[in-house]
């Protein structure tokens, strides 16, 4: 059966920053969850930071938390532990919530805590992407079906 990894908050883990969760409930996404094939991951509390914390937005290579605190040798442990546990479950694509500092595909937040979006993408995501490995976000789940099913 082929892996999934995905955001532990798409999973139902209450792992945000301020204690949230944003479920996946798209029927595809529950079966697959179902059927064992999720492998879920939070790089912020893999990478040791607490729930509920400081919101964090990436400035550069920088993850800055908006208390002024650098946090990005956490954001890079846990985008290691997301790699790591991509390839010990032969994952066939992750599925990673979009605006994350560490999970965003597509796009994050410019790093001026003014709720403005840029292209982009999250610190996890960016090193599962050099490894090797496909990444797309809860909106693309027709793209994943059919790479599962391809795979």
């Amino acid at each position: 059966m082929k892996k999934i990894l995905v955001s532990g908050c798409l999973y139902g883990w209450h792992v945000r920053y301020d204690d949230g969760d944003i479920p996946c409930l798209d029927k595809r996404f529950l079966k697959w969850k179902e059927e064992g094939r999720l492998i879920p991951v939070c790089p912020e509390v893999f990478g040791g930071l607490t729930i509920p914390r400081p919101d964090s937005q990436r400035v550069g290579s920088k993850v800055i938390a908006c208390t002024g605190v650098d946090v990005t040798k956490e954001y890079e442990l846990g985008a290691i532990e997301a790699v790591r546990l991509a390839k010990e479950n032969d994952v066939v694509v992750c599925i990673m919530k979009q605006d994350s500092p560490s999970c965003g595909s597509k796009y994050i937040y410019d790093g001026t805590f003014t709720d403005t979006k840029i292209e982009g993408q999250g610190r996890a995501v960016q090193l599962l992407r050099e490894s090797g490995f496909v990444v797309l976000d809860e909106n693309d789940l027709d793209k994943i079906e059919k790479l599962i099913e391809e795979n």
